[in-house]
């Protein structure tokens, strides 16, 4: 491609009858057929780079739920009580939440790739101090800055998929990527188990150095998909004018990167009933995930008498929901909203209703209650535990069709920019609440039992069930009173 763009700028003539030589330029897109745009890239290609990021994002929320299955001896190690130890999940996941607002400058300064490159190594750096700690204060803030480290990859992640595929194709591609975060946790505890029970609490951090660094070798031999950053380096590369930037102090760049990333995502939380309805439902569930961190090894371990690694197989059933989710998903992106798609476009329609996104979110909503309800009225002695386990299917399910279609729906209602602000704004609200759920989930489980403990999560549940199909209905209204620039059907 170098030696095409450098023959291009040396050679402007051209023979009568032939189409002009087109002038490279880093101003943009030297057309829709420019080989450097990662949109034009082949399906192979753009496959082979979506899924090392997909790994490295089920890597690093691995490294959140992997530690779990060791709490009891890490409690028992540095003589804390169990609640404490669990704070080695609980800060792990707080670093996931504030991870993202770093990754906003340094993707715009150097590119989506830098980032993966870079703050892998430094995750699991951390993870290693983690693992030779001999403190418990040492533990918990090793723990922490981990999770900061590797929580960039979750926001651009979803940077790099939007600019290799295209709207109208991108829910497929999409959809695997975001599985990916929901996939680490749930397949965490079941590795996790194995080595703590093994090995002890220590062979849990090294096993999550391990799969980090399968995930890191895996994005090295990537290309940048950054369409400034690829811009910046043709215009390095061939010596012509760069894109435009502006040129702005550091003081005033911070309170933009802050404006962008804290900011605005607050704002939106606050202000836009879409944003903050589908937060609420989006962190409720996601935080009844991390809760049954606690909940699974407290259930199984005292109603059926499994260990460590015992307890920590229960969580396949999160996992193959999780899967059964997203083919779920895939069969509605295939069968109802191309379909869709396609019907508009004989309108002469540039989009769909949003609202369309929801079909998925509807279907998984009831999953959510049905899977704990089932687990808190089978988890006893006199059910095989087999029961119980098989109610974290429809849960998982049902809390991956919610997200997956709340995230691609609010996409499409903001447009990129403020449909990242409202992602943004939605994994704030998630990782705070995520980790403030499983330090209260032990008490709550002691003093009410697991049915009524497992009943009250299912019972607000049935609250926020309602909220995808009351915007599938009222959607377009509430949409036509927002402050920002929707997008219009």
């Amino acid at each position: 491609m170098a030696y095409e763009l450098e023959k291009a700028s040396t050679h402007h003539t051209t023979q009568p009858g032939e189409p002009a030589a087109r002038t490279p330029t880093a101003q943009d897109w030297t057309g829709p057929g420019d080989a450097e745009n990662p949109m034009n890239w082949s399906l192979t290609k753009r496959t082979l780079h979506m899924i090392p990021i997909a790994f490295l994002a089920f890597a690093v929320t691995a490294g959140s739920s992997l530690i779990t299955p060791a709490t009891e001896e890490i409690a028992q190690h540095f003589h804390v009580s169990v609640t404490a130890a669990i704070l080695s999940l609980s800060l792990f996941v707080v670093g996931l939440g504030i991870g993202p607002i770093i990754a906003a400058p340094l993707s715009e300064h150097f590119g989506r790739n830098a980032v993966y490159v870079t703050t892998a190594p430094v995750y699991m750096l951390f993870i290693l101090g983690a693992g030779f700690s001999k403190s418990f204060g040492g533990l918990l803030v090793c723990r922490l800055l981990a999770g900061i480290a590797g929580g960039p990859v979750l926001a651009v992640g979803s940077g790099t998929t939007a600019d290799m595929f295209p709207t109208r194709i991108r829910a497929i591609p999409a959809s695997i990527y975001i599985m990916a975060p929901f996939l680490g946790p749930a397949l965490g505890p079941v590795i996790g188990g194995f080595a703590a029970q093994y090995k002890g609490y220590k062979w849990t951090q090294w096993s999550t150095i391990f799969i980090g660094l399968v995930a890191w070798a895996l994005v090295l031999p990537m290309q940048e998909t950054y369409k400034k950053t690829i811009l910046q380096r043709r215009a390095k590369r061939l010596n012509i004018p760069p894109p435009p930037t502006p040129h702005l102090g550091l003081l005033p760049y911070a309170r933009k990167i802050l404006r962008l990333t804290v900011a605005r995502p607050l704002g939106m939380l606050f202000t836009e009933p879409i944003v903050l309805f589908f937060s609420l439902y989006i962190s409720f569930v996601f935080s009844v995930l991390f809760a049954l961190f606690a909940a699974f090894p407290y259930t199984f371990r005292r109603v059926y008498g499994f260990n460590t690694w015992q307890s920590g197989l229960t969580f396949l059933s999160i996992g193959l929901g999780n899967l059964l989710g997203l083919i779920m998903f895939v069969v509605l992106d295939r069968r109802v909203y191309a379909r869709k798609h396609a019907e508009a476009v004989t309108r002469d329609q540039k989009a769909i209703a949003p609202e369309h996104r929801l079909y998925g979110a509807m279907i998984g909503a009831p999953g959510v209650a049905i899977g704990l309800f089932w687990f808190a009225w089978t988890a006893r002695s006199s059910v095989h535990w087999i029961s119980p386990v098989l109610a974290g299917v429809p849960f998982a399910f049902g809390n991956m069709g919610i997200f997956v279609s709340s995230a691609l729906y609010m996409i499409d209602v903001y447009g990129p920019l403020s449909g990242a602000s409202a992602l943004a704004a939605n994994g704030l609200a998630r990782y705070t609440m995520a980790a403030g759920f499983p330090l209260f989930t032990i008490q709550m489980y002691s003093s009410l039992g697991i049915d009524w403990a497992t009943s009250l999560l299912g019972f607000v549940s049935v609250l926020f069930l309602p909220i995808p199909f009351i915007f599938f209905k009222y959607g377009p209204q509430i949409r036509r009173k927002s402050r920002y620039n929707i997008v219009t059907v």
